[in-house]
């Protein structure tokens, strides 16, 4: 019998025999973000986190990437696409994707979604439950870059808990160690000083500002100190008038 006949014949493998599971370096399979506000707004919050952290290199930080969490590792089931999302403890490196059978079960420590009017009903809802359900994310938040709506959960005896806002209307992230509130429209970070986290770019400019000062200071100081020469020099072409001797140090 040839070989093609006994492969023509063989018993079939039931459909878990045949199945092969993905690489895990799978890519991110995720759809245009809905306006140039929510792209600037993940931008936004990536940049400001690697500016401030970027000494550290122990956390991943990544906008509208696919999650892969399939129990039985298949791609084509159980995967989310965060606007926003950051996992601690983590190699900071690039990533296709975040593959969780390939990351020793890691899930985000911490989310953030976007609001827009096809997706709000979901964020709000499906996946706010998976989120807390499943991924056990502890923070939580989303952000209408439009509306400007912005709330915030934490994770608590498996249940999400309202974050109470301060004095500011920021939000405390416990996995991040940083508020997160409103600024001119869009959603920033700040410290527990209440400083607020600058891009490389607003850094560099205080950076500017700060050094413009410190010139400014110089050349006050600067002038102070020309003033007071020439008014003493004054001063003692006055006393010599009035035949006042002076010594060579005054």
């Amino acid at each position: 019998m040839s070989l093609a006949k006994d492969r023509d014949t063989a018993t079939p493998q039931s459909s878990e025999e045949r199945i092969i599971f993905p690489p895990g370096d799978l890519y991110s399979d995720e759809p245009p973000l809905e306006s140039s506000l929510h792209l600037q707004q993940i931008l936004l919050l990536m940049k400001c986190l690697d500016w401030l952290w970027r000494d550290r290199n122990d956390y991943f930080a990544a906008g509208n990437l696919t999650i892969y969490y399939s129990p039985h590792q298949r791609k084509s089931e159980d995967f989310r696409g965060p606007d926003f999302f950051v996992v601690l403890n983590a190699d900071r490196k690039p990533r296709k994707s975040w593959v969780v059978w390939e990351e020793a079960g890691k899930y985000p420590n911490i989310i953030i979604e976007l609001l827009s009017d096809s997706t709000a009903k979901t964020d709000r809802g499906l996946k706010k439950q998976i989120y807390q359900d499943t991924f056990r994310t502890p923070d939580y938040f989303w952000f209408d870059p439009d509306s400007l709506e912005f709330r915030g959960f934490h994770l608590v005896d498996g249940q999400y808990h309202d974050l109470q806002p301060n004095q500011q209307g920021w939000l405390w992230s416990q996995q991040l160690g940083l508020y997160l509130g409103v600024q001119d429209q869009q959603l920033r970070y700040f410290t527990p000083e209440g400083q607020l986290v600058p891009t490389p770019e607003e850094s560099a400019e205080q950076a500017e500002a700060r050094a413009e000062t410190e010139r400014q200071r110089a050349e006050t100081e600067r002038q102070r100190a020309e003033t007071e020469r020439r008014r003493n020099q004054r001063l003692a072409a006055k006393l010599r008038e009035l035949g006042v001797e002076l010594n060579d140090n005054e």
